[in-house]
């Protein structure tokens, strides 16, 4: 499914997720690389396979292959993390000097700029809700000289993103469960 089909497919009564995913991928002040990276990551991490697959092939469409690969590796490293940190987190102190003992190679390695992979790692980190990696990702973006302004669109993305891949969703399972009354 091309984006404009995507687009197309997002119901009436979620008009302003139509508009918001438009604007955000039309109007941005992000690189390419910044852009379709992120919302390549996004999309992975919403988990809705038709929003999954039209992102994959946009990226395919304008990045470079380690770009790619990189998008999606921030989005698998983060499912872990953000599950982790967030736990750990919200468990407290008797839990903070316990090391994860999890692989995060690719973090010191992302095959493109680090800035980049943490911009994915901040949008999945949002969508995932996780405050500690949030903070994390965040701080590592203005070390490196990110400023705000670029943080917040790659923010702006996620929201579009994983509210368009809620809302397909929603249509999909409704259309395949046609016997089960909606909920609400």
């Amino acid at each position: 499914m091309p984006l404009a089909a995507l687009l197309a497919a997002i119901p009436d009564h979620a008009e302003d997720v139509r508009r918001s995913l438009a604007a955000v991928l039309a109007d941005s002040p992000l690189t390419d690389q910044q852009l379709w990276g992120t919302a390549l990551a996004c999309a992975v991490a919403a988990r809705e396979p038709a929003v999954t697959a039209v992102f994959a092939t946009e990226a395919e469409r304008r990045l470079a292959p380690a770009a790619v690969a990189a998008a999606k590796s921030a989005a698998a490293v983060m499912a872990m993390n953000n599950v982790y940190y967030r736990a750990k987190h919200q468990l407290g102190p008797d839990y903070d000097g316990l090391p994860a003992r999890l692989s995060m190679r690719v973090t010191a390695r992302p095959g493109v700029d680090r800035a980049d992979f943490e911009l994915w790692a901040l949008a999945v980190s949002a969508i995932a809700g996780c405050e500690v990696c949030l903070r994390n990702h965040d701080g590592k973006l203005r070390a490196a000289g990110v400023e705000v302004a670029t943080a917040h669109e790659a923010l702006r993305v996620a929201a579009a993103v994983h509210a368009a891949a809620v809302v397909l969703g929603a249509e999909r399972a409704t259309r395949e469960s046609p016997g089960l009354p909606p909920i609400g």
